[in-house]
């Protein structure tokens, strides 16, 4: 399965119009944002959990990066309130559900294969520092390798942000709307722009919250290369 698979476009997708896809587990369903491959796949997408609905246990052999934008994710190593960034290394292990419910935002097969950090943060017990360079948007810092940089910024409102991003790009709107060019991104709406781009972006009146991913399309077609060795 190719879903938004050229990876040199620019992508945007308001993922509240989309359809709820069935996964292979009840009550687990899914809005595709982007995926190579079947079950096995280099994927990016927005997952609902329905109440008391669990996930069998399974080996992330690629790695697997979410971020709890509703209700609290669960697995055996504890529970993730809204707010929650988690990262499973390469070959972790969990079986995941929620008792009330939760939707979270989630990045498979989109690690370093030698890659063995595992972190869980609550982003909202996180210190936000204004931007130097941005005048109105404060960044909270998520992670950041030799590869990728992850963050929260928060747009006062009308705030605007230019960033070349060399590696490429993902932002998420987790709160309020930004303008990017011609669109207008508001709650889950998700935008992807290919290497050697520049993200242009102006908050709405109401100010803006958003999940920023850099760098890290520099090494799409070997994560996709590996997915397709499995």
């Amino acid at each position: 399965m190719n879903v938004a698979a050229q990876f040199d476009q620019r992508v945007v997708v308001h993922s509240e119009q989309l359809p709820w896809v069935a996964s292979p587990m009840p009550g687990v369903q899914r809005r595709l944002l982007d995926r190579v491959g079947d079950e096995v796949a280099r994927a990016t997408s927005i997952v609902r959990y329905a109440a008391n609905s669990v996930f069998s246990p399974h080996i992330h052999s690629g790695g697997e990066e979410f971020i709890v934008l509703e209700g609290v994710f669960q697995d055996e190593h504890g529970d993730y309130p809204a707010g929650t960034y988690v990262r499973n290394p390469p070959h972790s292990k969990h079986k995941p559900g929620s008792q009330k419910g939760c939707i979270i935002f989630v990045k498979l097969w989109q690690f370093q294969p030698q890659d063995r950090y595992r972190m869980s943060v609550q982003t909202s017990s996180l210190k936000a520092t204004p931007s130097l360079m941005h005048t109105g948007v404060l960044n909270t810092p998520l992670y950041k390798d030799d590869i990728e940089e992850v963050s929260l910024l928060t747009f006062e409102p009308y705030a605007e942000l230019k960033l070349k991003v060399n590696g490429g790009a993902e932002l998420l709107v987790l709160q309020g709307s930004v303008q990017e060019h011609d669109d207008e991104l508001c709650k889950y709406s998700w935008l992807r722009v290919p290497l050697n781009s520049q993200i242009s972006a102006k908050a709405g009146e109401q100010g803006a919250k958003v999940w920023l991913k850099t760098g890290h399309l520099r090494d799409v077609e070997r994560q996709i290369a590996r997915v397709k060795a499995c």
